[in-house]
Order: structure tokens, then sequence, then C-alpha cells
């Protein structure tokens, strides 16, 4: 989601926005069969979320990104009804620290944001070197909504954003809103994976994909299962089991010395991940119909489930099971 969000995103846009989105089939990668054994998950069946596993991260800082939310801990924000993870983004003023705790300066000023949303993360809880991580989700359409399921180093081995890496397992911008290179006559139907890495910005590089759905419907329509298949040396997106990206490690890179001799760094390090609807920011209001719309909120981002995997015959290095 990047950057500790994300720098160079109107680059990756406007490459992104450059074709049409035709391709060829995508591989299924079914996790049936393959080997691959629940670790952890969180099913939001109860009536709260589990602090066990999730704490809500509490700031009004646009994320490197110029976003227009303060995230909250407020059930106005983060809900778990009906099964699921809620994350409500509505427009009122809110005011609230400016950065979260861990880059945070002393003292940390309040700052007024006119939108409100949620954020959770296993920050500082549960972190995961290899597996395979999926969430079923359903987006919010409209112009200016950016929801994300994303993950970031637990301990920045190699040093600050990009140098130790960034997985983006899920991001829809904008969805539903006016697209010249969009097939299927909707809109925005595209969804975004991509990593994150290289040298200190402006010098940070990512690899990305947009994907749409097989009948180019909007996902915003229904749920999804997006999902990331991460070994040693080896990174592949899907969407509904197909792989629609897939990013070996001669295609990544970091600017740190800590990682002299070793090409699968950055990402052979745990990760912990997030979820959260963020509103407005560069790639949401420089892209589409621009701007933010009136009308795209209140917004919400349904997560049914989140589900991390470990290869049980290769625990160490999770390869054996991306057939």
């Amino acid at each position: 989601m990047a950057g500790l969000r994300r720098a160079g995103t109107l680059a990756a846009a406007l490459l992104l926005l450059g074709g049409a989105t035709h391709e060829a089939p995508q591989p299924l990668a079914p996790l049936e069969g393959a080997g691959w054994e629940l670790a952890w998950s969180d099913e939001f069946d109860g009536e709260s979320l589990d602090r066990t596993k999730w704490a809500p991260e509490v700031s009004c800082w646009g994320g490197g990104n110029a976003e227009r939310q303060c995230y909250t801990d407020r059930p106005e924000n983060i809900a778990v009804e009906g099964g699921m993870l809620l994350l409500k983004a509505r427009k009122e003023r809110f005011t609230g620290p400016a950065r979260p705790p861990e880059i945070a300066a002393t003292p940390n000023p309040d700052i007024l944001q006119f939108y409100t949303s949620g954020k959770v993360r296993t920050r500082g809880l549960h972190a995961w070197r290899y597996g395979r991580i999926e969430v079923r989700a359903k987006v919010p359409p409209g112009q200016g909504t950016w929801p994300a399921v994303w993950m970031m180093p637990a301990h920045d081995i190699y040093g600050p954003w990009p140098l130790s890496g960034e997985i983006d397992i899920l991001e829809a911008v904008n969805i539903g809103a006016k697209c010249k290179v969009c097939e299927g006559g909707k809109g925005e139907n595209r969804t975004i994976s991509a990593l994150h890495f290289g040298k200190l910005a402006p010098k940070n590089r990512f690899v990305d994909h947009r994907n749409a759905l097989p009948d180019l419907a909007l996902p915003s329509d229904g749920f999804h299962v997006y999902a990331v298949e991460w070994g040693e040396g080896l990174i592949r997106f899907l969407v509904d089991d197909r792989v629609h990206l897939t990013v070996p490690a001669d295609k990544w890179s970091t600017g740190s010395p800590l990682a002299r001799g070793n090409p699968a760094a950055p990402f052979d390090q745990p990760f912990y991940i997030m979820a959260n609807l963020a509103v407005g920011g560069k790639l949401s209001e420089e892209n589409n119909a621009k701007g933010l719309a009136g009308k795209s909120f209140p917004a919400q981002f349904a997560v049914d489930w989140i589900r991390v995997y470990r290869c049980a015959s290769d625990p160490a290095k999770g390869r054996t099971c991306m057939r």
C-alpha cells in the first residue's frame, strides 16, 4: 500500500493505466492438494475485534500519499458483525494523532482530517516468513476509495522502507469509476497486487499488476479470495486461485548492504498483515475520474476471513507447495 506506503505511486498508476487489460488465460493454483496447512486465521465470527490478533492503528497520517482519513479505534470505523470485519469510511471532521506510534515525533501533535476510517494490523502480535496468505473480501466501489490488505516487515531487518520490502496482496482503487482503458464497459474493474523494494526513495522500485476478473465484473459486486504464495526466492499473487502475477527473486532487490550475497532479500524475513480502507490519496485522486466523489461515502470494506497457511513439507522455504 506503500510507504511506509507508496512513494512513486503516481508513476505506478501511469504505467498501469497505459494499456488495455486483455491477457492470456491465468493458470490455476488451488489450495487443495498443494500441501498447504492452516497455521493461523481469523474468521471474524465473534462480536468484537480479537485484540490478541489485531491492533487498530490510531492516526491521521496520510501514509505518505496525502490520504484524507483519520484511522480511529471506534465502532463507527471498525466493527465485527455477521461473521465479518467491517472497515468503514465516513465523511466527518475528526482530530487525532498526526502519526502512528512507530514513526511518531515527540510530542506527536494532533491534526484535523475530514474523513474517518479503520485500519487493523497484526504488528507486534503475529508475523510470518513464507506461506500462503488469503483474504476473502468484498471491496467498496467509488472514486476516492482505496481498500487494501498488505504486509510489512516486522523488524525492518534491512532498514527503512523500501529497503526491507513491502507485499501488497490486494489494493482496489476507484472501483466502478470512469476508466478509458478498462474492458467490460463497467468502469474501473481491476485490483492491484504489488511488491515494493529497492533503494531509498526516490530510487525505490516496484513490480505490480492490475488484474480484472475473468468475466470482467466489478470486484465490488461480490466476495473474492485474494492471495499471495510466498516462498524463498519466489512470490506469486492470485485472485480466486488464478495466478495473475509471478515475481522471482531476480526481479527484486534491496539497496541495503546487509543483504549482500543474499538474493532472497528483502523478502526472507517475517512480515505482518494489515487491512485498511483509505480515503483519497495520490493513487486514487489522480486517476480515473480524479479527486473524490461525495457519493462514494460512507464506504465499507468487508472482510470475511484472513488465513495464513504454511507449507507442511517445506516450512523453512515454502517452495514445494508452489506448484
